[in-house]
Parts: structure tokens; sequence; C-alpha cells
């Protein structure tokens, strides 16, 4: 849809990308990689947020975009790009709701992972996807409508990585 200026001259909006597209290692991300602006702690799970563990990453993308969620709306999502990892966060307490999911583990109390430490920081190893407005008030997936979307997904990757 094309907006007007005060000139005349038809601007378009830009469209949103796509989770997929968010998640895509593109030459651009590697070289932010590579001029090393990309600080990265451990953080201890289970406190504000549970991490849902997804292997492989486009099962994680895939349940995301079934559940018509906003790229632009801010949730903490972290991908691996080396492991092949996506990392959702969700609040404290739902690992119930994920219990016997194929290719799905919850990271809470007693688990660390490692994040980039502010969001202008990225790695191959801590990637934002879904890019917090507030990291001290971050905005976390509904549990129940990922495991659910997992839960329909997943007996289809799970049969792929077996064979």
């Amino acid at each position: 849809m094309a907006k007007s200026s005060a000139n005349g001259a038809a601007r378009t909006k830009s469209p949103t990308p796509t989770w997929h597209e968010l998640a895509a290692e593109t030459d651009s991300k590697r070289a932010h990689w590579v001029r090393g602006r990309n600080h990265t702690e451990f953080v201890a799970c289970g406190e504000g947020w549970q991490a849902v563990s997804v292997r492989p990453i486009h099962l994680g993308l895939d349940a995301l975009a079934a559940m018509h969620i906003g790229t632009s709306r801010g949730y903490l999502i972290v991908a691996d790009h080396l492991r092949g990892v996506l990392y959702v966060m969700v609040p404290p307490g739902s690992d119930h709701l994920f219990a016997g999911i194929p290719c799905v583990r919850v990271l809470g109390r007693g688990h660390q992972l490692l994040m980039p430490r502010s969001v202008n920081d990225t790695s191959a190893a801590a990637d934002w996807i879904g890019v917090p407005c507030d990291l001290d008030d971050p905005l976390l997936v509904a549990p129940d409508r990922l495991a659910a979307r997992l839960q329909d997904l997943a007996p289809a990757y799970a049969k792929a990585v077996a064979s």
C-alpha cells in the first residue's frame, strides 16, 4: 500500500519480515559477527522466563509463524546457528506444557543460556531473532499456544531426523 508524502511522491510501506527471514544467516549478519560487536553472556534461566529449546531451528520458526504472532512486537527469541537451536522464552512454570513433545526441551532453574548482552549485540551462537524492546521486562511468548503448535508440527520433524 502506497502513502503519499507532502511533495506527492509515493512511499511504499516496507513489509514486516517473517520469522524465517529474521533467522536467516545473511551476509550482513556474518559481517557483523566478524567485526566483533558480539558481546554475549550466560544468563540464568527460570527466574523471569524459561527457554524452550527447539531443534531444528525451522521447527521453532514454523511454530512461531503458525501462531501468527508479529515479528516486530519484541518477543525474547534467540537462535544458536552453530548448534541449530531456537530458544523461545516463555513464562516460568510452564514446562509441563512441553512434556513429551519431540525435538523440544525446556531450560528452567539450574540452566544457563548464552544470550546477547544488549539489543545491539549478536553472534552466530546467540543471535536475536525477536529483539526485545525492554530487556528488563521482555515480552514472552504464550506457552500454551507455542506448545500446541509444536505438538502439531514436531512429529513430522522427528520422523525426518530419525530417517
